[in-house]
């Protein structure tokens, strides 16, 4: 997993092993939404699931958020929308043992960054004071250009120009 990372250009920040499973937290970023701290947890009895915090907890307008948890769940194939019990939104990947290899490890974690850009401005809200994008947030460059030069491509849904 670790070279899959790295041939990726992904490096992790941290590691755990508990159990017999592991996880590695990586931030992701995609064009549009950058520092998408993303986790990777490998049971390799079962497989494999990516899941990154959208944003911050949640705060009182949780009915609203949930409806769009909902609705995105429907909107976007192959991705789980749903809240972490400490209020963060989550968006989750999976890929079960038997398909698991570089490939598609590369796919899950592109599929999510291109979920966080899509969405960037319906959670820009959950993400900054009244919503405003910081100044030079759109200009700056991400972090994992291979990850996204290698799969793009393959989620034109997504990435589409």
């Amino acid at each position: 997993m670790e070279r899959w990372l790295a041939d990726l250009g992904l490096t992790p920040l941290q590691r755990s092993d508990r159990d017999g499973i592991t996880a590695w937290d990586i931030d992701l970023d995609g064009r549009r939404r950058f520092d998408l701290r993303t986790t990777v947890i490998l049971d390799p009895a079962l497989g494999l699931i990516c899941w990154a915090h959208l944003a911050p907890p949640l705060g009182d307008s949780l009915r609203k958020a949930y409806r769009l948890l909902l609705t995105w769940n429907d909107d976007f194939p192959f991705a789980k929308f749903s809240v972490a019990l400490d209020g963060r939104p989550i968006l989750a990947v999976e890929i079960p043992a038997r398909f698991l290899d570089e490939a598609e490890l590369g796919l899950g974690l592109c599929r999510i960054v291109g979920i966080a850009d899509q969405l960037l401005e319906q959670t820009a809200g959950w993400l900054w004071i009244g919503g405003r994008v910081p100044a030079g947030y759109a200009g700056r460059t991400g972090r994992n250009p291979d990850l996204l030069a290698r799969h793009a491509g393959q989620l034109p849904e997504l990435f589409a120009s």
